[in-house]
């Protein structure tokens, strides 16, 4: 999650989730393939998988939400959602950033490893701070929202 309060963070995702020689996305492309092949042939199955990784397996509520939220998703969608995501790469975007940035990651994130975070912080043109929260999961907003407002007060330099 890369937050600048003068970019509109659904516009600018630099993610790149496929490895790519030595950038570590966090998936081999057969792995990619593989959880496309799930979602076409067993939707729920991979729905009951996904959902308490992406959540944080110490997290089970917020797990089981999101595993109800994304099973009311038609197969069909989901399958065109995660091939938009995995098929994207906006690396070489990332220099023509010059706003100041403030990069959230989770701490234990199977989904997004660290290394992405230091990878775009190092490649962003402007200044960039990487803030690693103490959780784990893909959604510091769903399961350790405490943590993640914490950080966006002190980006946004919000007082109590």
């Amino acid at each position: 999650m890369v937050f600048s309060p003068n970019v509109n963070p659904k516009l600018y995702d630099p993610q790149r989730y496929i490895n790519d020689g030595r950038y570590l996305g966090g998936f081999e492309r057969s792995e990619v393939n593989e959880i496309y092949k799930n979602i076409e042939q067993n939707f729920t199955g991979w729905v009951q998988n996904f959902a308490p990784k992406a959540a944080g397996q110490n997290n089970t509520a917020t797990g089981a939400k999101f595993e109800k939220t994304l099973g009311r998703m038609k197969p069909y969608i989901a399958l065109s959602a995660a091939k938009t995501v995995f098929s994207s790469d906006f690396r070489h975007k990332l220099p023509q950033v010059m706003v100041p940035c403030t990069i959230i990651q989770s701490k234990k994130d199977v989904i997004v490893p660290q290394s992405v975070a230091f990878y775009i912080k190092n490649n962003v043109g402007g200044d960039a701070t990487v803030k690693i929260l103490n959780t784990e999961g893909h959604f510091p907003h769903l399961s350790a929202h405490n943590l993640l407002f914490r950080v966006l007060k002190e980006t946004i330099q919000i007082k109590n």
